[in-house]
């Protein structure tokens, strides 16, 4: 029987540099599950990307994103909307990694090398947004910032709170933006703090932040918040634990296929936790489109 090839793409100072310390460790378990496996370290933005791209190009069976929820976004650029799409293996070893959360990967890189080694594939959504493809959370509106204006340091010791602190730090300084939003069941045209595509449930650390979202339903869940005080912010951040925060008036809930959200100011976007540009946007669910080990 052939011997699969597996291409790692580490970032190599994620984890206290733990992913880099452990690739023997790492390599011996691939082979002993069958597969070949070669490395590369990402040095700059993009390089995961472009190391998905050669490893498409390469035919490799499996390619595997240890780092954190920026090293997963950008391999997930590198295989979306390939002819040939390797499956998908993820090693956490990121500050917040919620995308592993909402997948429910140990946290322990060995751990998540053992489901790699065990896993089966299976088809999950990914959303794009313009020609930019996201596996998570997508948004925009002041209130987005947050994800990539929360120092990393404090997201590993606080967590969750990390950003409700910031959120009460900033939110007297923030203006709701003017933004149209079109679905095919909804037109809202109103002035909001911010919107958020989830194609799961775990968002900043918040595991219920989208309740009903599921990887592989074609859908994503789209949350947007209303003009809102910093009472109103305390309160539905406190509901936001429990997942309760979609019963408030001050939120919208619902799912769809796709979305587009245009504004006359600018607004940067957010995909992944990672920048993504600016409006205006149209989101477009693929449904089942990678086939992620787990």
């Amino acid at each position: 029987m052939r011997m699969k090839r597996a291409r790692l793409i580490y970032n190599p100072s994620a984890g206290r540099e733990e992913v880099r310390k452990r690739i023997p460790d790492i390599l011996n378990k691939l082979e002993m599950a069958g597969y070949e496996t070669s490395c590369h370290a990402t040095k700059s933005d993009g390089d995961a990307t472009r190391a998905a791209r050669r490893a498409v190009d390469s035919r490799f069976d499996l390619v595997i994103a240890a780092g954190g929820d920026g090293t997963i976004y950008e391999v997930v650029n590198g295989l979306a909307e390939q002819s040939y799409r390797p499956a998908l293996g993820i090693i956490p070893a990121g500050t917040t990694n919620d995308f592993a959360r909402a997948i429910g990967l140990p946290r322990s890189i060995m751990k998540a090398v053992e489901v790699i080694a065990k896993g089966k594939p299976y088809p999950v959504d990914i959303g794009k947004m313009n020609d930019r493809y996201f596996i998570n959370i997508a948004g925009g509106g002041a209130l987005t910032t947050l994800t990539y204006e929360v120092p990393s340091k404090l997201k590993t010791v606080l967590g969750q709170l990390a950003y409700y602190m910031k959120g009460m730090e900033k939110l007297p300084f923030l203006s709701p933006m003017p933004i149209r939003i079109e679905t095919d069941d909804h037109i809202i045209d109103e002035e909001i703090m911010l919107f958020l595509i989830a194609n799961s449930n775990s968002v900043g650390g918040m595991v219920r932040m989208a309740p009903n979202a599921k990887l592989d339903d074609g859908l994503f869940d789209v949350l947007i918040l209303k003009k809102i005080s910093l009472a109103d912010f305390i309160r539905i951040a406190t509901m936001a634990i429990k997942g309760e925060h979609i019963k408030d008036p001050a939120v919208m809930y619902f799912q769809t296929k796709s979305f587009k959200a245009t504004s006359p100011k600018e607004v940067k976007l957010n995909l992944d936790g990672e920048l993504g540009g600016m409006l205006p946007c149209t989101f477009t669910a693929l449904p089942g489109h990678i086939q992620l080990i787990r």
